[in-house]
């Protein structure tokens, strides 16, 4: 099964970060976040990516070909430029695809899966990581046998809870993660039937065609209790490579 990538975006909440790179080069620790999403499905056996590009998407062919592009490669990343690389011991295949710069989140999947041949495949983006299980999301998506199925995760607190009673303060909470709810923490697996319902570049996928098959019951939950984190701001990448740093939990 593939594993698409959205690398696309602009990444502005990141400052003057994503001005000379785009989002998914940003480096936690040793390695650019887009390579450590690469790892955690590698984890599992896959290894046949399909990297949607955008802004600066020549920047990440150049990374993983340690080199310059040239006018021959942007013609093939055009149309889908795949080389095989070895990552962390193990041979992969990825395939880059400009998606262009301006278009939304459901063009760049209408694109890029075009290079799906199989009946479902990996989606994620290339800005979180998370200690999912993808084979107990697979087993879960072909079991519950809808279009979509997505990693629900719970939202991590942006400050601290003081619990007051009586004007006093009896218990001060740092940023613990919200258990109330539940919100999308990408890592999906769709069902390539999912794609007619994308209509164009313009498409976001997060509205229309996720609010189609939430509507019509084609959108399972697959509930993530343990570690998620998206990098969206420059505080949300030092926590990571703070945690990758202190090796709690290994990407």
């Amino acid at each position: 099964m593939k594993a698409i990538i959205l690398a696309g975006g602009e990444g502005t909440r990141l400052g003057d970060i994503t001005k000379s790179i785009p989002k998914p080069l940003v480096k936690i620790g040793k390695f650019p976040i887009i390579v450590r999403i690469i790892k955690i499905y590698l984890n599992y056996n896959i290894n046949n990516f399909v990297i949607a590009l955008g802004y600066k998407g020549e920047k990440i062919v150049e990374y993983f070909l340690k080199r310059k592009i040239n006018f021959r490669d942007k013609k093939r990343i055009k149309k889908g430029l795949t080389i095989e690389k070895k990552l962390f011991g193990k041979i992969c295949k990825v395939t880059f695809l400009d998606t262009g710069q301006k278009t939304m989140t459901g063009g760049r999947v209408r694109r890029a899966g075009k290079f799906v041949n199989e009946e479902n495949f990996h989606l994620t983006y290339g800005d979180g990581l998370s200690t999912v299980n993808i084979k107990k999301l697979t087993r879960s998506h072909e079991k519950n046998k809808k279009l979509v199925t997505v990693t629900a995760v719970r939202p991590p607190a942006r400050f601290g809870e003081l619990i007051i009673k009586k004007g006093k303060v009896i218990d001060f909470s740092e940023k613990k993660t919200i258990q109330t709810s539940w919100i999308n923490g990408g890592f999906f697996i769709i069902n390539k039937k999912f794609l007619n319902l994308i209509k164009s570049d313009k498409t976001i996928l997060e509205r229309e065609p996720l609010e189609i098959v939430a509507k019509t019951k084609q959108l399972y939950a697959f509930k993530h209790d343990g570690f998620w984190q998206c990098m969206d701001t420059k505080r949300d990448k030092d926590r990571l490579s703070k945690i990758i740093k202190n090796k709690k939990i290994n990407f």
